[in-house]
């Protein structure tokens, strides 16, 4: 049975569940940051997922990094599957901007998390809400719009 990482489980928010992966907001108010999850038991690294995990993985990651790049006017999208501190499997999609905290140079552990307020969260989640069932069409998403 899959059981999400605790340390996933902390940094994040969920937003929604694809067919495949489950979505996550990573709790830091410095960058529309978005996480991907197969929502597969003992998986490591891509290739682990069967071929056809393979391809809607790769699906759900161009919707999510459409979305970001069209609801929020990034400079660029960077996407990363490290995993050196969370083995699960999971695949950031952060927007970046040529002015944010942490450009050019890569996000992780360049500055403290900032958290968002309910506020900012209402906000992002009704704006990534939007960007995301623009783009879905048919894509079986159930959302998760709750702190």
């Amino acid at each position: 049975m899959f059981k999400l990482h605790p340390q996933l489980k902390r940094d994040t928010l969920p937003v929604a569940r694809f067919p495949l992966c489950q979505v996550r907001l990573m709790n830091d108010m410095h960058y529309p940051w978005l996480i991907l999850i197969p929502a597969r038991t003992h998986i490591r690294e891509i290739y682990e997922l069967s071929g056809e995990d393979q391809q809607q993985l790769m699906k759900e990651s161009c919707l999510i990094s459409q979305a970001l790049q069209t609801g929020f006017q990034a400079d660029k999208i960077n996407i990363a599957a490290l995993g050196n501190m969370v083995p699960q499997l999971h695949l950031h999609h952060i927007a970046r901007y040529e002015n944010d905290v942490s450009w050019p140079k890569p996000v992780f552990g360049q500055h403290p998390a900032q958290a968002y307020t309910d506020e900012h969260l209402s906000l992002m989640q009704d704006q990534l809400k939007t960007c995301i069932q623009r783009l879905a069409g048919d894509l079986n998403i159930r959302w998760h719009l709750t702190r």
